[in-house]
């Protein structure tokens, strides 16, 4: 990568001018082929590379993938008429969840991947003129802040279709012309994350000294384990572990009981894995199969213990739990909550 830049010549600069020279000339000293391997020579004139370079030129992640395509079947009949992704926790719907926290990590692009009847959840974002100009002739200045925060900038979502239900890889492949050379982030708004900082920064930081690809990892009990994508650990280091193999829902010998959960960030080649399309078990298109294609091809994978605590709204036991804890984090809901919740144990205790 570097033949054609005399790097010598360069020697004698002061170390801001090589930071500038960096910048400038990223795309040579660096073999974006191999992660961000520097190109030969160029650490020996340049001195180490800079974080800033590497952040800005390979492991800036301002773009997320969030499939709502689901049918949300383990919500019926609810879902029958309304989007899961637009069900309230608490006075908001799911999808903000994921929202909000792809926004503190830094993200600004977001790709839905939808399908039939999830009109409602496009128009949530849609700026509502009638009730914000209502709330603004009521005086009700708090809550139109609150319904202000919901809208997204014109420009900021894009809505691609699945039109058959193939898996999760396959909903990420229906993204692919929208995802170019940069990493990209996926969100499954069922798994609502509560953690400060949220989940998916935590990530982005873990992300930006690792490269690779990265997953969001927790230790499930042997009974769940054969319900997720399981990861096959070849180095444990502390809150990251580096991946040596993922397998998709083991019945047996599952090779640890570290569980993927629903955040990744992923080089864009794992894009080029998935136009394979190829179909595991249920005739599915696995996300897991072309994130250990990754590895298979000799580049990093790691999984992040994330600091949290996650709920599955994709199960209505899930979705309570979940909207019990999240009340509970409101001021103005504990008390009325807590009194309610321990007059309800016990009066089960004395039945």
């Amino acid at each position: 990568m570097s033949g054609d830049l005399d790097l010598k010549k360069y020697s004698g600069l002061a170390n801001e001018e090589k930071m500038a020279l960096r910048l400038i000339v990223a795309s040579q000293v660096i073999d974006f082929s191999n992660g961000n391997a520097i190109a030969p020579g160029a650490e020996e004139v340049l001195g180490s590379p800079s974080p800033a370079l590497h952040i800005e030129r390979s492991n800036r992640v301002t773009k997320a993938v969030i499939p709502v395509a689901g049918l949300g079947t383990r919500l019926l009949p609810a879902t029958k008429t309304i989007p899961k992704e637009i069900m309230p926790l608490v006075d908001r719907p799911l999808i903000q969840y994921a929202i909000d926290e792809a926004r503190a990590a830094g993200i600004k692009e977001f790709i839905f991947v939808t399908s039939r009847g999830k009109g409602a959840l496009e128009d949530y974002f849609d700026q509502a003129h009638e009730l914000e100009a209502s709330l603004k002739k009521a005086g009700k200045t708090e809550l139109l802040e609150i319904v202000r925060s919901t809208n997204m900038e014109s420009g900021a979502i894009a809505i691609i279709r699945q039109q058959k239900a193939l898996g999760l890889g396959h909903a990420i492949w229906c993204a692919r012309r929208l995802i170019t050379d940069d990493p990209f982030a996926v969100l499954l708004p069922d798994d609502v994350i509560i953690g400060d900082p949220p989940c998916l920064q935590q990530m982005i930081e873990a992300y930006q000294e690792t490269g690779g690809c990265m997953v969001a990892t927790m230790a499930v009990p042997a009974d769940e384990i054969s319900s997720y994508g399981v990861l096959d650990v070849a180095e444990d280091i502390g809150a990251i572990v580096r991946v040596r193999g993922l397998v998709e829902k083991p019945r047996d010998n599952a090779p640890s009981n570290l569980a993927v959960i629903g955040r990744y960030i992923l080089a864009p080649t794992v894009m080029n894995n998935l136009n394979k399309l190829k179909q595991g078990s249920g005739g599915e298109v696995h996300l897991t199969g072309a994130i250990a294609d990754e590895i298979a091809e000799g580049r990093n994978v790691y999984g992040l213990r994330f600091r949290g605590q996650r709920f599955d709204c994709g199960s209505k036991a899930g979705f309570i739990r979940a909207s019990i804890a999240l009340a509970l984090e409101r001021e103005e809901l504990r008390y009325a909550l807590e009194d309610f919740l321990q007059d309800r144990v016990a009066l089960r205790s004395g039945a």
